[in-house]
């Protein structure tokens, strides 16, 4: 059963898997996709706080995901595995009110339900050497 955060945490996937595929998303019809799928304005909030929270670290996610998946270039990845690892290193990195296994849970789940086979374990190896490069480095600036 998908909880309502794990919904906006859905809401979110697919923005970003948009945003992979066509950059110039008008932020009038962003809001209206969001709000066409999230009923209440907490889960809307939560959804576009993990998008734009994604945008705004994305050079510092793209580079650390990179170090992290060994023998994968991120542009090579499947763009539903890319988007999951983002917000789950978005989660992980930039958001330390989320505990680690939940951000865990949730992105495999979110690669579970949309991605391959082997998403799930894909998703769960990287965020696992993410997690563990991420304990033994200085905390990362936050972003403007």
């Amino acid at each position: 059963m998908m909880t309502r955060r794990s919904r906006a945490r859905e809401v979110a996937l697919q923005l970003l898997f948009e945003r992979d595929h066509n950059t110039h998303i008008d932020r009038k019809e962003l809001e209206r996709f969001v709000r066409g799928r999230l009923r209440e304005p907490d889960l809307r909030t939560l959804c576009l706080k993990l998008y734009e929270g994604v945008l705004a670290n994305l050079p510092d996610i793209d580079k650390r995901l990179s170090e992290a998946a060994d023998n994968w270039r991120l542009q090579r990845m499947a763009t539903v595995d890319r988007n999951a690892l983002r917000m789950g290193a978005f989660e992980l990195l930039h958001n330390p009110d989320m505990p680690p296994a939940v951000a865990f849970d949730e992105a495999i789940e979110l690669a579970r339900r949309y991605g391959t086979a082997d998403s799930p374990a894909f998703v769960n190896g990287v965020l696992d050497r993410l997690r563990r490069s991420a304990q033994s480095a200085p905390p990362a600036e936050p972003s403007s």
